[in-house]
């Protein structure tokens, strides 16, 4: 049993010559999840001007990118600028702190432990 297409050449000449000549505008491709993450995960500085459009375009379609861009921004504003006043879930009640960017790692802790003294 063949697999494939089925039809003949010109029934696909035919098909493609009607597209081609449609009246309807052709829109750009949107921009691949994977280029997007990209532009979330890099510094604002460093965009081209056409990746600063493009950017602002799926903004407009996706206020949840948006925001989503704005909570990465100043996580790593927080995590550069090692600002932890910054954190907005702050500490709970038992002093822990609930914030990745504002505990210290396991290295830091150990290293900042005064020893104990014998008693």
């Amino acid at each position: 049993m063949p697999l494939g297409y089925q039809g003949s050449y010109q029934r696909v000449r035919a098909y493609l010559h009607d597209k081609r000549t449609s009246p309807q505008p052709v829109t750009a491709r949107p921009p691949t999840p994977r280029t997007v993450a990209g532009w979330i995960l890099r510094r604002p500085d460093t965009f081209t001007e056409p990746e600063q459009l493009q950017l602002k375009g799926v903004w407009t379609h996706c206020p949840e990118i948006d925001a989503l861009t704005r909570h990465v921004r100043s996580f790593a504003t927080m995590l550069t600028a090692r600002q932890a006043s910054a954190c907005p879930t702050g500490s709970t009640p038992s002093g822990k702190t609930t914030c990745l960017a504002c505990t210290p790692s396991p290295q830091a802790s150990a290293a900042t432990a005064t020893p104990s003294s014998p008693a």
